[in-house]
């Protein structure tokens, strides 16, 4: 069997495994608390991040993301509470437990005059080395092997980018820890950044990652925890943030008098119209089906009736008090 089969193997072994621990906590934050002087940057922060689930940890700038994440590493120690990955305390077993995260903090640092594998090569002794099959098998998880002895000066955002996240897998962490990991990426590398993502939790990994680009997180995260002024906001799926509470949109021809019709209602009487002129509204019995016979039989027969969805930027917005920096 050749060395791609059986790393392909390997990967598939792993992938198994992971899937019967699917929902294992894998790192989690005991009323975490940062505290400098009479300013508390992070707040009882409680977060749970469960084993292979792309989490978004978002908020405004100044929010205390970076603080977290750096007491996460052990870079910072806390004024108070813990941190857990895989159940030990990262402060009491700092060595077992950091080998088993890897991070990818704002850019990567790497060494532009060198090649991809040279850059893998000088990092792994800074890490007390790592067999060169490790190297081979994370170019080509990344998908850097053609072009492994390039200099990293001739390599694209998205490469370098991925050239990290190689360096973080590096020692074949279970835990990842991204900050912006599609920064600067055109849209090409956007959606090879997110399809590669996917392969790693599909693979065993858990990632942590933080992101301006709510779009994207929409898209990519399973859960998201937003924070703001070092609190918690809410810790929560993307589909319920981002899912109406009862609410259905309504198209349908002659919208303003069919509003004023269903504000008469005791279920509509909070009933709007969004910006492309359609009718947003509760239901009766909280069903759109009747709420499509309650308007058929009025004469507004609808031509598209669904559940209300919102842009996670709209709800992150509304739920950090209209903060823009992420």
């Amino acid at each position: 069997m050749s060395q791609v089969d059986i790393a392909g193997l390997a990967r598939q072994v792993s992938a198994h495994a992971a899937s019967e621990r699917a929902g294992e906590t894998v790192l989690r934050t005991h009323n975490l608390t940062k505290q400098y002087k009479q300013r508390v940057v992070v707040d009882n922060l409680n977060l749970d991040i469960r084993r292979g689930e792309i989490y978004g940890f978002l908020g405004p700038n100044g929010a205390g993301k970076t603080t977290t994440i750096r007491m996460i590493l052990g870079l910072i120690r806390p004024t108070s509470g813990s941190v857990e990955v895989m159940g030990q305390d990262t402060l009491a077993h700092r060595s077992e437990v950091l080998p088993s995260v890897g991070a990818l903090i704002e850019t990567p640092a790497l060494y532009r005059y060198m090649s991809g594998r040279d850059n893998l090569l000088a990092l792994s002794k800074v890490l007390g080395g790592v067999p060169a099959k490790r190297i081979d098998e994370v170019l080509e998880i990344v998908g850097l092997t053609g072009r492994q002895k390039d200099k990293v000066r001739t390599y694209s955002l998205g490469m370098r980018q991925r050239l990290g996240i190689a360096v973080a897998l590096l020692q074949d962490p279970e835990l990842l820890l991204l900050d912006e990991p599609a920064n600067g990426l055109d849209p090409a590398g956007i959606v090879e950044m997110r399809d590669f993502l996917h392969r790693l939790t599909a693979e065993g990994k858990t990632i942590l990652m933080s992101s301006h680009m709510l779009t994207e997180v929409q898209q990519i995260c399973d859960r998201v925890a937003i924070i703001n002024f070092g609190k918690l906001i809410t810790e929560t799926t993307v589909k319920d943030l981002t899912t109406g509470k009862g609410e259905f949109t309504v198209k349908l021809e002659q919208a303003t008098q069919a509003l004023a019709l269903v504000r008469q209602q005791s279920w509509g009487a909070n009933a709007r119209l969004d910006e492309q002129g359609d009718i947003v509204t509760l239901a009766p019995n909280n069903r759109g089906r009747d709420l499509n016979a309650f308007l058929t039989q009025a004469g507004f027969i609808p031509d598209e009736l669904k559940t209300t969805e919102y842009d996670l930027e709209e709800t992150f917005l509304r739920l950090t008090d209209g903060h823009t920096g992420i």
